[in-house]
């Protein structure tokens, strides 16, 4: 199939390449290659893409901007289609704003700051592509992607088939959808915001960015997925969400480490790779926190981060295949 399939892909104006390394498409910098890479940036290349795959009847993972997952040292042994625009693909209508999925998430907040529209401010500096935003509900001070949707299109991920839905049929939850149940791929989204001060807007994005770079390790010196499990509910309605950082750094999870798999200095909820780090290194490190906030607080925490491909010890072997 590698061959004269995958030709017919690179004539409607898809990039192949093949036996990629898979740790320069992801923010941790780790794990082995793919057999093939499909690179797509508009809506209709996604489609092709993902029609061609279902009706050869081959698995394969859909990828974003690899900000939150963590491949295998083994790499995959399927097809990989990556979704990601060098450009934003974004248009203004009225007060809505329609996104291709393939965006950069903080490309949809400067977009919409330039243009005086609220609704997606918080979103600032989040690393990764709307399309996966929505699929983990994304956000940041007390707010979520989900809240400002108004419109998904989809592929079906059996039949590649188009579908538009209302935001309400995703079942959005903290950073949560059925998406990551159904396994359907996001497509483009429609947000619908609302009228704001232009400078205002770009003060606070400003703000924004300069907490997140105070707070968050820098990718280019520390490679790492962010906060790799979700913060804990509260315990009434009445409570708030804690965030696990603050329990694994009173249970001393900062000073664990796995291989080259460190916590993060200034916070215990993020692992950041160091010299000789591995990809199976990041998942031993992420039992062992799990271990830690259980033994110590009986929480058992959920992780944001997703493996993909086969590591040692994981229950549910190969992850994120289609």
């Amino acid at each position: 199939m590698a061959g004269t399939g995958f030709n017919v892909l690179g004539k409607n104006g898809l990039t192949l390449s093949f036996e990629v390394p898979l740790s320069s498409l992801t923010t941790f910098q780790l794990g082995g290659s793919c057999p093939v890479l499909i690179s797509c940036e508009a809506p209709q290349q996604l489609t092709d893409a993902v029609g061609f795959l279902i009706r050869e009847k081959s698995p394969f993972i859909l990828i974003g901007g690899g900000s939150n997952i963590v491949v295998s040292d083994a790499g995959v042994e399927y097809p990989i289609i990556r979704y990601v625009s060098a450009r934003p693909l974004i248009e203004r209508e009225g007060n809505d704003v329609v996104v291709s999925a393939s965006t950069l998430l903080d490309d949809l907040a400067k977009f919409a700051a330039d243009q005086g529209l609220e609704g997606v401010n918080y979103t600032s500096g989040i690393p990764g592509t709307v399309g996966g935003a929505i699929v983990g509900n994304a956000g940041a001070f007390g707010k979520q992607v989900g809240d400002v949707l108004k419109l998904v299109t989809l592929i079906d991920q059996r039949k590649g088939q188009i579908k538009k839905v209302l935001p309400e049929t995703l079942e959005f939850t903290y950073r949560n959808s059925n998406l990551k149940q159904s396994g359907d791929f996001v497509v483009s989204a429609v947000f619908a915001l609302r009228p704001g001060d232009r400078a205002n807007l770009h003060k606070e994005r400003s703000e924004i960015l300069t907490v997140r770079a105070e707070k968050h390790p820098n990718l280019s010196t520390h490679p790492c997925a962010g906060s790799f499990f979700r913060n804990i509910e509260p315990t009434s309605q009445a409570g708030k969400r804690q965030a696990t950082g603050w329990f694994l750094d009173q249970a001393g999870g900062k000073s664990l480490q796995y291989g080259g798999a460190k916590i993060f200095e200034k916070h215990a909820n993020i692992i950041v790779k160091s010299d000789g780090c591995r990809a199976q290194d990041v998942y031993e490190l992420s039992q062992l926190m799990a271990k830690l906030a259980k033994d110590k607080f009986d929480l058992d925490l959920v992780r944001e981060v997703r493996f993909v491909g086969r590591f040692n010890g994981m229950p549910n072997g190969q992850a994120m295949i289609w």
